[in-house]
Parts: C-alpha cells; sequence; structure tokens
C-alpha cells in the first residue's frame, strides 16, 4: 500500500493528469481543421443559395444540395479522421499501394465511366452517387512522388539532390496519370496534376534545369495538343472565350459573362443571401459547382469574396507550417497537397473572374461535389498525420 501512499514532500504539480482523449487529439492543427470547415460551411450556404429556386421551380425540395453538400461534408470528415490517424512514418510502405489503385481509377473510368458535360469522368455506384477517380489520383500521384524521391534518397544514403535516374522515374509516374486523365478528357484535373507534381519536384531540391525543362516541356505540349485536335471543341471554345472575351457572347463566352454580371452586382456588401438576381434567376450554369465563388460574389460582396480568399492562404500557410516541420517524406506529402489546393482555387476563382480559362474545375471545399470533397477530406487528414508524426 505505501506505492499509493503521496510522498508529502514531493513537490506538487499544476499540470493536471494528460486524459486519453487528449492523447488522441494532441499534435492536431486544429487551426487547419477549422479552416477547411469553415470553406465548406460558407460552401454549404452558397450551394443552397445557388439551387433553392431552381429546384423550387422543378418541384423539387429546395434544401436537396445542402443536404447532399453537408452529407458529403459529413463522410469527409470521418475520412479525415481515419486518415490523421494513420502513421505518416508508414508512407513507403502504403504509398506504392495508393499510387497503383488510382491509376486503377482511371482505367476503370475509362471502360466503363460515364459522361458528363463532355467528360468521361465518373463511376456510377448506384443510388444516384457517382465518384470521379481523377479527385483522387491527385493525392495518389502526391505520395508516390514524395515515396519515390524519399526511399531513393535512403537507399543513396546521401543527401544530394535527386538523380536524373530519380527525375525520369517521377516523369513517368507524372506522364502515366497525365495520359490517362487527358483521355477523358479532363482538362481541369490534368492542370492540377502537373501543379502538385511540379511543387513536389521543387520540393524535393530537383536541380533548376529540370524544372525550367519541364515547364518548357509543358508549354509545348499544350500547343501540340491545341493544333492536334487532343481537345475536344467545347474545350477550344472555352480557350478561344478566354482569349476574346467578347466573342460568342451567348455560347462559349455565357458562363463566365454571366458569372461577371454576378460578381458586379454584388459590389463591396453584396445583395445579401438568397438576394442575388443573376443566382436566383438561375442565369449562371453549373452555379453550385464550377462557379460557386460568383454567388459569393454577388450575394456577400468584395467582403465575402476577400474571406474566402483569405481562408485559402490562411489554409495554404498551415500546409506549409507542416511541411516546414515534417520528415523529408512528409514535407513532399505536405507541399504537393498545398500546391494542388491553391491552384485549384486559383484557377476556379480565376474562370469567374475571367481571369482564367474555363477548365470545370470546382473551388476546394465550397462547390458541391461529393469526390472532391471525400479527396479533399483524406488530404487534410494526412496533413494532420504528417504533423503528429512530426511531434
Amino acid at each position: 500500500m505505501s506505492g499509493l501512499v503521496r510522498d508529502p514532500m514531493a513537490p506538487f504539480s499544476l499540470t493536471p493528469p494528460v486524459l486519453p482523449l487528449e492523447r488522441r487529439t494532441r499534435g492536431y492543427d486544429w487551426l487547419l481543421t477549422a479552416t477547411a470547415l469553415a470553406l465548406a460551411l460558407i460552401g454549404a450556404l452558397l450551394v443552397w443559395a445557388a439551387t433553392r429556386d431552381l429546384q423550387r421551380a422543378q418541384h423539387a425540395n429546395p434544401q436537396a444540395f445542402l443536404f447532399r453538400h453537408l452529407f458529403n461534408l459529413a463522410v469527409a470528415a470521418v475520412l479525415m479522421f481515419l486518415a490523421s490517424r494513420l502513421d505518416a512514418r508508414l508512407l513507403r510502405l502504403f504509398g506504392p499501394l495508393v499510387y497503383v489503385v488510382s491509376l486503377l481509377g482511371l482505367l476503370l473510368v475509362l471502360a466503363v465511366g460515364s459522361t458528363v458535360n463532355g467528360a468521361q469522368a465518373w463511376i456510377r455506384v448506384g443510388g444516384g452517387f457517382e465518384l470521379q477517380p481523377s479527385e483522387f489520383t491527385k493525392l495518389g500521384l502526391i505520395i508516390g512522388m514524395a515515396v519515390l524521391f524519399t526511399q531513393r534518397a535512403a537507399n543513396r544514403d546521401d543527401e544530394r539532390p535527386p538523380t536524373t535516374g530519380d527525375v525520369l522515374l517521377a516523369i513517368v509516374m507524372i506522364a502515366v496519370p497525365l495520359v490517362l486523365v487527358m483521355l477523358q478528357p479532363d482538362l481541369g484535373s490534368a492542370m492540377v496534376l502537373a501543379a502538385a507534381a511540379f511543387g513536389v519536384l521543387v520540393a524535393a531540391g530537383v536541380r533548376a534545369r529540370w524544372t525550367i525543362g519541364l515547364l518548357v516541356l509543358a508549354v509545348a505540349l499544350a500547343i501540340v495538343a491545341v493544333r492536334s485536335g487532343l481537345l475536344a471543341d467545347y474545350q477550344l471554345a472555352r480557350f478561344g472565350s478566354f482569349l476574346n472575351p467578347g466573342h460568342d457572347p451567348q455560347g462559349a463566352s455565357y458562363n463566365v459573362t454571366q458569372a461577371r454580371i454576378a460578381i458586379a452586382n454584388g459590389g463591396l456588401h453584396g445583395t445579401g443571401l438568397f438576394n442575388g438576381p443573376q443566382t436566383n434567376g438561375g442565369y449562371v450554369p453549373e452555379q453550385q459547382t464550377d462557379f460557386v465563388f460568383s454567388v459569393a460574389g454577388e450575394e456577400f460582396g468584395l467582403i465575402g469574396g476577400t474571406v474566402i480568399i483569405g481562408l485559402f492562404a490562411l489554409l495554404c500557410w498551415r500546409g506549409l507550417r507542416i511541411a516546414r516541420a515534417a520528415d523529408p517524406a512528409g514535407r513532399l506529402v505536405a507541399v504537393g497537397i498545398v500546391c494542388w489546393f491553391a491552384f485549384q482555387a486559383f484557377q476556379n476563382i480565376g474562370m469567374n473572374l475571367g481571369l482564367m480559362p474555363v477548365t470545370g474545375l470546382p473551388l476546394p471545399f465550397v462547390s458541391y461535389g461529393g469526390s472532391s470533397m471525400f479527396a479533399q477530406g483524406l488530404a487534410i487528414g494526412l496533413l494532420q498525420a504528417v504533423r503528429r508524426s512530426a511531434g
């Protein structure tokens, strides 16, 4: 019993004992999670505003898209938690499997996928649900490249920049999913894959001649794709409308024109939630997905749009802080995810403002869509796993 008696001369500690819940939550970046959640909840309001009147006009449930968005968010939260519990130090074990599974998803969609808006990019899973494998390929490519560079560096047991062989293997690893995605064709996802891969290459310390050469090669391939007819007619029309915004305002330029009108209506403070004339009238096609930022611009104005951009900046900053403290593999994964989010947000907001061509990319966490929300939830969870492994 003496072991249960406290020594009266022992110093008294004001620090409470660590409880099981505290052990489970220690090491999480709660600001990162709160930022992603804030974007998703703002997205719920914007998706609701974009769809309620159209649903009512079709004698459907005005809250249908709101409930689906919240359901997608709940599933993403579960996926985030599960991913956050992974030991990020075991990336080298499950990383190659994640990459291969993502490629199998792309092959499956080419075999049995359904076509929506000109791209054969979705797999019907029943019950009205569809999955878009290219969304999960973004994470698969990032993890695969991180494992490749760190494993080969460990095998050499030195800190030199990646060798020519390392870079060539990485290029092959990038090229395979890019080709499969372009066969759908899904130009937007291909651009995000390229941006995330480029970020990993830079973070891995690839020599400048390789990164510059790859940029030149990307531009050359883009020119070849346009001139060879690899892109679909509607994709070429979108690029044409970007280069000449006044051309075909009732056709290829219609979406962007209506989105810009909606944003201009908002002014500084916006028209108020559910009070946007462009949004309520259903003048902006695909507003709950590709053009959800135009809802924010119209109903919450410049201030609301700035808040969304600020939240993305905060999200990326927290991701980079995680990258700074992580081990080599975790650093590459974190940088790749940040590049994914940053480029996709920039592209989506840019096309709403007419500053970038329309590519069909959703706004991360904000736009309606199950596959994108699930993949982003996994990405946030993996960032948390990297953060926890770093201590």
